[in-house]
Order: structure tokens, then C-alpha cells, then sequence
């Protein structure tokens, strides 16, 4: 017979599993510090030991990394999924920006049609809660923050589509994006008729999820980036043009 006798789990290795999921949901984020190992054992209703043995197992398999007199932190898992040295090809070309913009444009508009389906309530509410941040930030007129909340918004609906694949490299791509190493984002702040757009496209996307109007968010996702795309089309031509009149002018003032 197949059956084998059924013995009793090590509590380490539950505390483990706990750890691993919260991190493979993206619960845990990268970077993020860890409750005292005091407090963790009450929450866990473990002994130290058992969690100690627990958080060395995570250290050793690089999900969890300790600081000397800090604690313990989320290991930064993100960041191998680029090389530098093509991180440096996405950030010297073009190219890269666009492809970028395309990707993200499929991605997320996937991740909206999935949010409004299978997103919980408590998702949905998490990225109205943003939303709303972001109109209170429009009226302070700070680009860098604006900027912040924009990719909090998008990263929230990737969490709500409930795909931890999507998710973890999603977030890979998004600090990068934070990183400025495809395009500096607080540039499409900072005109005031692009900064008006901008949130009521956003606003357009809250208002279909909330609605679960899968197809709604869809299209407002797709809708939005194409502006993105545009707009960085535009500021690319607006460079250049300026450039060659720059190169008039000096010419004109050296005759």
C-alpha cells in the first residue's frame, strides 16, 4: 500500500512555510523589516529557538537577509531579475522606453481585467484609498510625490489581479521605473494640462474597478499608457527640435 505513517511537523518548518507565502504573496515586501524576534515568537505562538532555526533556514535560502543591530529584513529578491549590464542597455536606449511602455500596457491591462474580476473587496478598497491620495497630492503640486502614488496605484492592481507570478515581476520592472532607468516619471507631472489628464485617466480606471467593469478597466489601462507613449513621443521631438535651434542660435551669436 502507498500510505506512509504521518509525523509530526517541526514548528520551524510551519513557521517557514508561513514566511514563504507572505513573501510569495507580496505581502512581504523586499526591503522590509522584520518584528522583533520577541514579538514574532508571541504572534507565532512559537518558542525562540523554533523561530530561530526558522529565520536562519529563510537567511540561508536568501529570502531573508540580517543587518547587524537592525534585525531582519526581506532579502532584496527583485533585484536579479535584470543583470546591471542590461540595465545599463535599457537605460541608453530608446528603444527600451517604448518596448517598456508596450509591455507594461499588456501586463497591466490583463492585471485590470483580472482585478475587476477576481479582486476581493478589500483589494478594490486598497486602490480607491491611493486614488484618493493621489487627488489630494494633485493640489499640492509636488511632482515627485504624484509621481510615487502613480506607481503605487499600478502596483496595486497588479496585487489585486491575484497572479504572484505577474506581481513579483511586475515589481521588478516598477523599480526600475522608480529608478528612472526608462524614463524620468516626474517629467509627466510637471505640465499642468498633462497633470489634469493624467489623473482623470486614473480616475477613469478607479471608477471601472470599482464598478468591476473588467472590460472598463481594461481599455482605461490600455488608454492611459498610450497617452504615456505619446507624450514621451512628443517630449523626445520637443528635444530634439530644441537641439538643432540651440545649434542656430549659437551659430547666429558666433557670426
Amino acid at each position: 500500500m502507498p500510505f506512509q505513517p504521518v509525523q509530526p511537523e517541526k514548528l520551524s518548518n510551519s513557521v517557514v512555510r508561513q514566511i514563504e507565502l507572505l513573501i510569495l504573496r507580496g505581502i512581504l515586501r523586499p526591503g522590509e523589516r522584520l518584528p522583533s524576534e520577541r514579538e514574532l515568537s508571541e504572534r507565532m505562538h512559537v518558542s525562540r529557538p523554533s523561530l530561530r532555526e526558522a529565520l536562519a533556514e529563510l537567511q540561508e535560502r536568501g529570502l531573508l537577509t540580517s543587518r547587524a543591530g537592525a534585525g531582519v529584513y526581506v532579502a532584496d529578491v527583485l533585484g536579479s531579475a535584470f543583470s546591471d549590464a542590461l540595465v545599463q542597455l535599457f537605460s541608453s536606449h530608446d528603444e527600451a522606453v517604448f518596448d517598456y511602455i508596450a509591455f507594461r500596457r499588456d501586463m497591466e491591462g490583463l492585471a485590470a481585467e483580472r482585478a475587476a474580476q477576481y479582486g476581493s473587496a478589500t483589494d478594490l478598497k486598497v486602490i480607491d484609498t491611493i486614488f484618493n491620495k493621489m487627488e489630494a497630492a494633485h493640489s499640492k503640486r509636488n511632482p515627485a510625490e504624484e509621481a510615487g502614488l502613480d506607481a503605487d496605484f499600478h502596483l496595486s492592481i497588479i496585487e489585486a489581479s491575484h497572479n504572484v507570478v505577474m506581481l513579483h515581476m511586475m515589481r521588478s520592472m516598477y523599480q526600475l521605473l522608480r529608478e528612472g532607468v526608462f524614463y524620468n516619471r516626474r517629467i509627466m507631472f510637471q505640465q499642468r494640462a498633462t497633470r489634469g489628464t493624467l489623473l482623470e485617466q486614473h480616475r477613469a480606471i478607479n471608477v471601472a474597478l470599482q464598478g468591476r467593469d473588467a472590460v472598463g478597466a481594461r481599455n482605461a489601462v490600455e488608454a492611459h499608457l498610450n497617452f504615456v507613449d505619446q507624450c514621451l513621443t512628443d517630449k523626445q521631438k520637443s528635444d530634439r527640435n530644441e537641439a538643432v535651434a540651440q545649434q542656430r542660435f549659437d551659430h547666429e551669436s558666433s557670426r
